[in-house]
């Protein structure tokens, strides 16, 4: 796979990532659509492979500060129900991985992305609904989450752009804010933790991915904790039109690059 250094950075570059690691911590503790602006920096930074491998222990570092803040808020049952299903489009992410060359995984982080921002504009359609998320006991509900378990699954194991997709899923199922906030930070952070064997075993995460991790890791505190301090001044509905549009911006890049 191609790879690259810390010392293979320009200035800029890594201006831009650490600015990406920023947005991971924000996104963790107050908007998940800021993920995928990271995911497109990370993306056109380093070659397209390479970048999944050295945002991983971002992301599970954002996960951890998102668990901290919003532990008490977790809803279990809705959990249990999902890990089945995600574990299996993990598994068929992997596969994909296998055969995948970096020319593959651009198009193909980029395609993810532009499906991530229909999805979110979705999300935003259904984000009005006051119901509990008691749906999941039902027969329609655990439906609903085997389809996005393993969407879900597939799409963060590819491309760590799996937000978007559990967002939509946990805001459809009718969870308020704290609820989401605290049932998606224990999802991912242990669904991501889940990822780093396979992606040690692929060759995405290793010594010079980490140098790279420990270079940016220090910016993510400053993200989660300017999210927890805005999550309840931000305007969510101008923020998201942003991400939206940076996300469209990014994978559009990718795809013509």
């Amino acid at each position: 796979m191609d790879t690259m250094t810390l010392g293979h950075l320009s200035p800029a570059q890594f201006a831009a990532l650490a600015l990406a690691a920023f947005l991971v911590g924000f996104s963790k503790t107050a908007v998940s659509g800021a993920n995928t602006v990271s995911l497109a920096i990370f993306a056109a930074v380093l070659p397209a492979r390479a970048s999944t491998g050295v945002l991983l222990p971002i992301l599970i570092v954002g996960d951890v500060l998102a668990v901290l803040t919003y532990r008490r808020h977790a809803h279990w049952p809705t959990l249990w129900r999902l890990f089945p299903a995600v574990a299996a489009g993990v598994v068929l992410g992997t596969v994909f991985l296998l055969w995948a060359d970096d020319g593959v995984m651009r198009i193909s982080i980029g395609a993810i992305l532009l499906m991530m921002a229909a999805v979110t504009v979705w999300r935003r359609r259904v984000a009005e609904r006051e119901a509990e998320p008691d749906e999941v006991a039902t027969r329609t509900g655990r439906v609903k989450a085997r389809s996005y378990g393993v969407l879900g699954g597939f799409t963060t194991m590819v491309a760590n752009a799996g937000g978007p997709v559990m967002s939509l899923y946990l805001l459809s199922a009718g969870f308020r804010k704290l609820g989401f906030l605290g049932t998606s930070a224990f999802f991912f952070l242990i669904v991501n933790v889940s990822k780093v064997p396979f992606s040690v075993g692929l060759g995405l995460i290793d010594g010079h991915s980490l140098l790279i991790d420990a270079a940016l890791v220090l910016f993510v505190l400053p993200g989660a904790l300017v999210g927890r301090w805005a999550v309840d001044r931000i305007d969510q509905r101008l923020f998201e039109r942003l991400v939206i549009a940076a996300t469209v911006l990014g994978g559009l890049q990718l795809l013509l690059g």
